[in-house]
Parts: C-alpha cells; sequence; structure tokens
C-alpha cells in the first residue's frame, strides 16, 4: 500500500531522488565562510596581505560547487553530514565599515563626555580647553585602564610578546598592540591585568613584573590615564593553533600574533605600512625604545 505524501520511488524526478544534502549544502555555502569558532586565532605575518581577516577561512567557490559533483553519502549518513556541516558558524566574509557619524549629545553618552575647562595661563591671561572625559574611572585606584606588555616563555621558542589587533572605529582602521582593558571599580591594575590578559589571549599570567606609575593616555585631547602592567607567561609550547580560547565579549573580534621580542620593532614597521592598520603609540614607543639600544651607541 502506498503512503499518503510519499513519492513512489520510480515515479521521482531524478532532482527528488538525489540526496537533500547535494542540494541543500553547495548553494547554502556558496560565498559563505565555514570557520569553528568566530574567534579563530591564526598566527599572522605582515607579509600575508589580509591574514587579519582570513582566520584560518575556507571559502566554498561558485566553480567548485557547481563544476564538481558531489561525493555520494553513503546511505542513512545524511544527519550526521546536516550536524556536521551546520554546527560551523557561517559567517559572510566582510570588512568593518562605517556607516554613518553624527553628533552625540553628551547627555546620551556612556563612556565619555565633553568637558570646557576655564583656567589662567602662566602669564595670568584667561584661557579655554575643550577635554574629553572619562565617565568609568575606577573610585578605588582613580585609574582609567590598564595595558599588559607581556613576555612569553616557552622551551621550543625564543622569548616573545602577545600582540593583539582589532578594529578600532575611531580610526577606522586595524590597531596592533598590547591587550589592554578599562579597570573595574574594585579593582586594582595589578588584578586588572591579570583578568583582562585571561580575556583577551586565553593565557594565564604566570607573574606580574612590575606596574608603572599612573602614565597620561593622550593629555592634549583627554583626562584619560593608565598604568603599564609588564607580566611573564610561562607557555609549555609555542605553535601555530596552539593558543587558549579567548574570553570575548560580545562585539570583541581580536585577532592574536605572536612576535619574537627581537624582532618586535621590525614586525611593528611592517604592520604600519599595511593599508588601514596603524600601531598603538605606546607598544611602539616601547619597541622603539628597544631597538634605539641596540643601535644607537650612547653608552647606556
Amino acid at each position: 500500500m502506498q503512503l499518503r505524501g510519499i513519492i513512489p520511488r520510480r515515479s521521482a524526478s531524478p532532482a527528488l531522488t538525489r540526496p537533500l544534502m547535494d542540494l541543500f549544502i553547495p548553494s547554502l555555502t556558496n560565498n559563505l565562510i565555514l570557520t569553528p569558532n568566530k574567534h579563530t586565532t591564526t598566527f599572522t605575518d605582515p607579509h600575508h596581505h589580509h591574514t587579519h581577516h582570513h582566520r584560518h577561512l575556507h571559502l566554498l567557490s561558485h566553480h567548485q560547487s557547481t563544476t564538481t559533483a558531489p561525493a555520494k553519502p553513503r546511505r542513512n549518513s545524511f544527519p550526521h553530514i546536516l550536524k556536521s556541516k551546520m554546527t560551523q558558524t557561517l559567517h559572510k566574509k566582510q570588512e568593518p565599515a562605517i556607516t554613518s557619524v553624527t553628533e552625540l549629545p553628551t547627555s546620551e553618552a556612556r563612556w565619555v563626555t565633553l568637558q570646557k575647562i576655564e583656567y589662567t595661563d602662566q602669564t595670568g591671561k584667561a584661557r579655554t580647553w575643550e577635554v574629553a572625559s572619562r565617565k568609568t574611572r575606577s573610585a578605588k585606584t582613580g585609574v582609567d585602564a590598564v595595558a599588559i606588555g607581556n613576555i612569553l616563555l616557552s622551551p621550543n621558542k625564543a622569548p616573545s610578546t602577545l600582540l593583539v589587533i582589532q578594529y578600532r572605529p575611531p580610526l577606522d582602521a586595524y590597531t596592533v598592540e598590547w591587550p589592554a582593558g578599562l579597570i573595574d571599580e574594585d579593582e586594582t591594575a595589578e588584578e586588572a591585568a591579570v583578568r583582562e590578559f585571561k580575556e583577551e589571549t586565553g593565557y594565564e599570567v604566570s607573574r606580574v613584573l612590575s606596574v608603572s606609575p599612573v602614565q597620561a593616555a593622550d593629555p592634549g585631547l583627554s583626562n584619560a590615564n593608565m598604568q603599564m602592567a609588564m607580566v611573564e607567561v610561562e607557555v609549555p609550547e609555542l605553535e601555530a593553533g596552539s593558543l587558549p580560547e579567548q574570553r570575548l565579549e560580545d562585539g570583541e573580534h581580536i585577532e592574536r600574533v605572536v612576535v619574537p621580542l627581537a624582532e618586535l620593532y621590525e614586525k611593528l614597521v611592517e604592520y604600519s605600512k599595511r593599508e588601514r592598520f596603524i600601531v598603538a603609540a605606546k607598544l611602539f614607543h616601547f619597541a622603539a625604545g628597544m631597538d634605539f639600544m641596540k643601535t644607537q651607541k650612547y653608552g647606556l
């Protein structure tokens, strides 16, 4: 007896009798990128163009999907294949882009506000200054943020440092930085450094080497301040693809790059020459200081 709603095998067209996966997966994956994790990490090299957004992604081209016959799955293998394909995250390949820029009333600003400072200068002349002021300063420390200089120590590699690359809307560019973050209300700079380093890189800090005095971040524009924590991280093995899982917040897309300390200055110069890339000042100043010590002979 023929069941209602089921097409008899003999009367079905070839298109209907083909495995559903043959029809579904090629058309779904055309021009889409399959990646197991939206925060997949790579060891990148500035010579490899656009590595920052490839993230080990695999693109199924239109040519491949239309000219190569899909392998015929084994009987009853559809559920397994579907699960395998669908559990991967699908992302369209897209560069971040600014869609609009508008004036922001200070009453609506969550993180910063604008202030007008009236003061008298050294000659007694009355003057004014516009300043961007943070709203999130920690009351416990009186400090906004911490940057985390880091040394990675591994038996199989020379001493290295871990950099982070992320898109920064104010610059409409990718910045090359050391890990950093705001200090929470109940934290010290040292505690914030350990927490932020774990979140952004996945690594546990082995030892905090030093914490700097409070520094001005951009004194001509803002009252923002920060401290620099230098940390040491012991890594059993430092190999491409072996970095631990990050703990990123929604909207954070942070690439991690491991660079030998001996090559840091040259790598940053290379990054600065790439289109839509800029190196954070505090990181570049550190690397430039190291290079200065090596190349300039002042007996220091």
